[in-house]
């Protein structure tokens, strides 16, 4: 009986979820479709440098979920599940304050941390818990309301929270274990036909569509399924010509001229799904939900702190720019301006200025004139050696999310804005409060980003026989 490695049941996870996700919502499909056609025209046009930034293969692979727990006890227990899959908590998002709406979560990724893993398969989760104790969004009476309601449900089965340990203890499990914990992991999310209770989710949704989406069923579900692709603009335009309804913008950084950086995400609105309603009155019938939703995503370099820093500088500006009127009142083409204002043209500014990550390798010619073959005898400092085009940088991906994007994209599906008392104080959440929930440790995306550049720096002084300063 042969053995499933985590990356093989990762890579199958993600295939099962797609297909049951295209089943429940059609219009996935077609955003897969026109994904794969995006990137294999675009591959056409631009060769060898279409993959600068990932092979076709693993692109056009590529999925991230998204899915909404209400408790802790819920959020340690995907944890659990994730790392059945070799999937590991990465990064801390908070979306209370990322949008004018009310979304009242709290967030973090699961996803594969090492390079090689990555390359198999990138499958990542962007994993919300309903801040449910935060007066801001819940009174006492509601917040009761909703432990109770919680805490009733159970959204995973013991077996497979036992398989999945299993898996995550063994680095994989046999055939049959493995066909098993897939069963049991997909059916964990899928849209289940439960009755709703109608009073309670509008009770709910008054507050937010999410903490509804969140609290007011008795399962989880995927609430979107996000392919990748190497030109989101282009998506964009097809999916619109074929008559499909898209958000108003493209979230994150605009398109311009120089190196795509962080993260680009527009999405489908949400579409009404038949749903059954348990009603005041006793009776059960049907109705209509709309909270699921078709997102794409474009993926750039990762940036370091410093680029980070950056960036927030420019969307503040561009912010700054937009409320004083000027430009043409269009967000994107604000930005665009600001970007070529503050932002290097090139990936080779980029890594001289330690705004970006990068891997290195040597370019033979340059070391050849300028240092006769060898590097004996002479010092080797990193931006010298880009300089003089003997260490040539390779962008690193960026593998997460942005707070202020992944919030504009769940208020443009919402269907109002919801409510919020901002003269009440928020309850704190931070990165170690997440660990904690979780039960292991929540990875910083700079360090593993930062990891994998000192090992190629390391990697290139060994190739040189030099030691490289930084």
């Amino acid at each position: 009986m042969s053995f499933l490695e985590l990356w093989q049941l990762r890579a199958e996870f993600a295939r099962r979820l797609s297909t049951m996700y295209g089943d429940e919502v059609p219009a996935y499909n077609t955003l897969v479709e026109v994904s794969t056609e995006v990137n294999e025209d675009f591959l056409k046009r631009k060769g060898a440098e279409a993959e600068r930034l990932g092979s076709i293969s693993r692109v056009t692979a590529e999925r991230h979920g998204a899915i909404r727990v209400g408790s802790p006890k819920e959020m340690a227990q995907v944890g659990r599940v994730f790392a059945a899959f070799g999937m590991h908590p990465v990064g801390f998002y908070d979306l209370r304050d990322a949008s004018k709406s009310s979304v009242p979560v709290v967030s973090t990724a699961f996803r594969p941390v090492d390079r090689d893993e990555l390359a198999k398969n990138p499958f990542r989760v962007f994993t919300s818990m309903l801040a449910a104790e935060d007066p801001r969004f819940f009174t006492k009476e509601l917040q009761e309301q909703l432990r109770e309601f919680i805490s009733a449900r159970t959204l995973f089965p013991e077996e497979l929270l036992e398989l999945a340990d299993k898996a995550a203890a063994n680095a994989g499990l046999d055939e049959t274990d493995g066909a098993r914990l897939l069963d049991l992991a997909t059916a964990g999310f899928k849209l289940s036909d439960d009755p709703v209770d109608h009073a309670w989710y509008k009770k709910l949704e008054a507050v937010s569509a999410v903490a509804s989406d969140i609290g007011g069923v008795t399962s989880t579900h995927i609430n979107h399924l996000t392919p990748r692709v190497l030109d989101i603009d282009d998506l964009y335009a097809r999916m619109q010509a074929r008559g499909i309804t898209m958000i108003d913008e493209i979230q994150g950084p605009p398109r311009w001229d120089g190196p795509d950086i962080l993260l680009r995400q527009t999405s489908f609105r949400a579409l009404s799904e038949d749903r059954i309603f348990r009603f005041e009155d006793g009776t059960v019938g049907p109705g209509e939900l709309r909270v699921r939703f078709g997102e794409v995503e474009q993926r750039g370099i990762a940036l370091t702190p410093a680029g980070r820093d950056l960036y927030d500088r420019m969307v503040a500006e561009t912010d700054r720019r937009l409320a004083a009127g000027e430009g043409n009142g269009v967000r994107v083409d604000v930005a665009r301006q600001v970007w070529e204002e503050n932002l290097p043209r090139t990936e080779k500014e980029l890594a001289l200025k330690k705004l970006a990550y990068f891997t290195y390798v040597v370019d033979g010619d340059a070391l050849n004139s300028n240092y006769g073959g060898s590097l004996q005898g002479h010092s080797a400092s990193l931006n010298v050696l880009i300089e003089n085009g003997v260490a040539v940088p390779e962008p690193i991906v960026y593998e997460d999310f942005l707070p202020r994007s992944a919030a504009g994209i769940f208020q443009s599906n919402l269907t109002d804005e919801g409510t919020r008392d901002d003269a009440q104080a928020g309850t704190d959440f931070d990165i170690s409060t997440m660990a904690q929930i979780i039960g292991q440790a929540v990875a910083d995306p700079n360090e593993l980003y930062q990891r994998q550049q000192d090992d190629s720096v390391r990697a290139l002084g060994e190739a040189l026989g030099v030691d490289i300063t930084t």
